[in-house]
């Protein structure tokens, strides 16, 4: 009997939480120190070849046992909840998948580099994956309301919360005094700085392909959803059944 209501599951997925941020964050520490050792295309290769995979498992367990635990609330039933969810994750997907990747940099066909990024959702928020995290959870945890759904948004908002601190330190050891001017005119807390007038948005910028096959994945997902159960039971009980 597990304290709290937590069920069995959710100590599996604090496990895989740590055990994904362990992977990602400290690739991200040591990229520096590794791609100097053995160059950026390979280290990205062994960081791709290790996240990605981490991540699968991840969602998969998160999909098969979102349920699992308490059920703190349900208000599925209530009129209207569908689109409000709906838009908030669908914006949240915005900030999770801004333009500040380069497709081509994740299986090493272009040189990777870090680059600081000043523009488009960068002048919102100078951490938009944060954003989008907590804006996820939110929108995710008021529709499940499951125990098992808390733990995993705690375990990913204190891995966001993490990952903003260790982020700017990571661009000032970089990039210097130009990562100073960066974090003097934006904000974590997204539209902060363009309140307080420290930045303008110039929407132009959000007008690019990247956006638009955000907006038709959202799409994609939305209508996968009615799949995405069994399919995530598959794959676990096919390559990790323990974790059943």
């Amino acid at each position: 009997m597990f304290p709290l209501g937590l069920h069995q599951s959710s100590l599996v997925m604090m496990g895989l939480l740590i055990i994904f941020a362990f992977i990602h964050s400290g690739g991200a520490a040591i990229r520096a120190r590794a791609e100097s050792l053995i160059g950026a295309r390979a280290w990205r290769l062994i960081f791709a070849g290790t996240s990605i995979p981490s991540a699968v498992v991840l969602i998969g367990y998160f999909l098969a046992h979102r349920y699992d635990g308490v059920r703190l609330w349900n208000i599925q039933g209530v009129s209207g909840v569908v689109p409000i969810i709906f838009v908030l994750t669908a914006i949240s997907f915005l900030f999770l998948y801004p333009a500040t990747y380069n497709l081509l940099e994740i299986p090493a066909v272009r040189k990777p580099e870090v680059r600081l990024y000043t523009t488009g959702i960068i002048r919102i928020s100078r951490h938009p994956q944060a954003v989008g995290q907590v804006l996820w959870c939110f929108t995710h945890g008021l529709w499940i309301g499951s125990s098992f759904m808390m733990v995993t948004c705690v375990g990913l908002i204190c891995h966001h919360l993490f990952a903003v601190w260790h982020g700017d330190r990571r661009l000032k050891a970089k990039f210097g005094d130009s990562f100073d001017e960066l974090r003097r005119t934006t904000s974590v807390f997204p539209f902060l700085a363009v309140i307080d007038g420290r930045q303008k948005l110039q929407w132009n910028e959000f007008l690019r392909p990247s956006q638009l096959g955000i907006c038709i994945a959202i799409g994609v997902f939305w209508w996968a959803h009615q799949f995405i159960s069994n399919a995530s039971e598959a794959f676990l009980s096919f390559h990790f059944p323990q974790l059943l």
